[in-house]
């Protein structure tokens, strides 16, 4: 299996993690949207999830050494500030699931810890901010936004994805702002292009302690080059979702558990070397709470 390295220097798991922490403080408030919960609802849930992990315990029979390298290994997980990164990895993709299952439309998947609001408005034709020396082949991607009865919306896509080095700005240090994210808001046929660069596979942060388990475990850290979007359009629901390359070594293997046929994209190689792909999104319109 061919991969590329990461630089080692930059980006760390610390690091990482305290900005992916931070900007989930800041731009979620998690128990408003449960404030009025049942406690029967929160009763059921916990009561159900250490119901699983005593499960666990007994039909393998812990260990005292294994539940204090257990407890020592969560504690670190806050310490590093990594909780975002463990959750997002190995839980997300099936609350995604399961939180999406009643749709008609695009499929979605995970959003991950990297997302931050408020990028810069590009327009409905337009280049993503990069730097001039940007690496990587560059990539012009078109499409449209509709609903499910074929009708064009007026509505944004949210892009932002890594560099050609696999690191994502604001979470990495030396690399501008907003380098790699933009927003493209469409017109009333629901239109857009957007140029912007290839992205790269690369590994989740190791130093930390998902780093840890991962070795433990022998698993690996990859993600497969993909470009993270958010899809929205008045009276619709918000979509989330990644879109990958084909023959990517890690589709088949996504640590994150991600990668789904409908979000495999198909770009052609041009005469200059570039590549142009088209990528539409249906949404789903807003359903009527009963």
């Amino acid at each position: 299996m061919t991969t590329i390295e990461t630089p080692i220097d930059v980006a760390t798991a610390a690091a990482s993690g305290a900005s992916a922490t931070e900007r989930f403080r800041a731009d979620k408030s998690p128990f408003d949207a449960v404030r009025d919960s049942p406690k029967e609802r929160v009763d059921l849930l916990a009561r159900e999830v250490l119901s699983a992990l005593h499960d666990t315990i007994r039909r393998h029979r812990v260990s005292y050494d294994e539940y204090n390298a257990l407890k020592a290994w969560l504690i670190g997980v806050g310490a590093d500030g990594e909780w975002p990164l463990f959750l997002d990895v190995w839980v997300e993709h099936v609350v995604e699931e399961v939180a999406t299952d009643h749709r008609e439309g695009s499929k979605g998947t995970i959003e991950g810890p990297y997302y931050v609001p408020g990028s810069p408005e590009c327009g409905a034709r337009g280049t993503i901010p990069m730097r001039d020396d940007e690496k990587g082949t560059p990539l012009v991607w078109r499409g449209t936004i509709t609903s499910t009865d074929g009708t064009p919306l007026r509505g944004k896509v949210e892009l932002w994805h890594a560099d050609a080095d696999g690191l994502y700005s604001q979470f990495a240090p030396n690399l501008p702002e907003w380098n790699l994210r933009g927003t493209f808001s469409t017109g009333e046929d629901g239109a857009f292009e957007i140029t912007t660069t290839r992205p790269a596979p690369y590994q989740i942060p190791t130093d930390g302690s998902c780093g840890k388990l991962i070795a433990a475990a022998g698993w690996h850290a990859w993600r497969p080059a993909h470009l993270h979007v958010k899809v929205s359009a008045p009276g619709h629901e918000l979509l989330t979702a990644q879109l990958y390359f084909p023959g990517d070594a890690h589709n088949d293997d996504d640590i994150a558990t991600a990668v789904k046929p409908e979000l495999m994209l198909d770009p052609q190689t041009r005469a200059d070397g570039s590549q142009a792909v088209v990528y539409n999104f249906v949404l789903d319109p807003q359903r009527t709470e009963r």
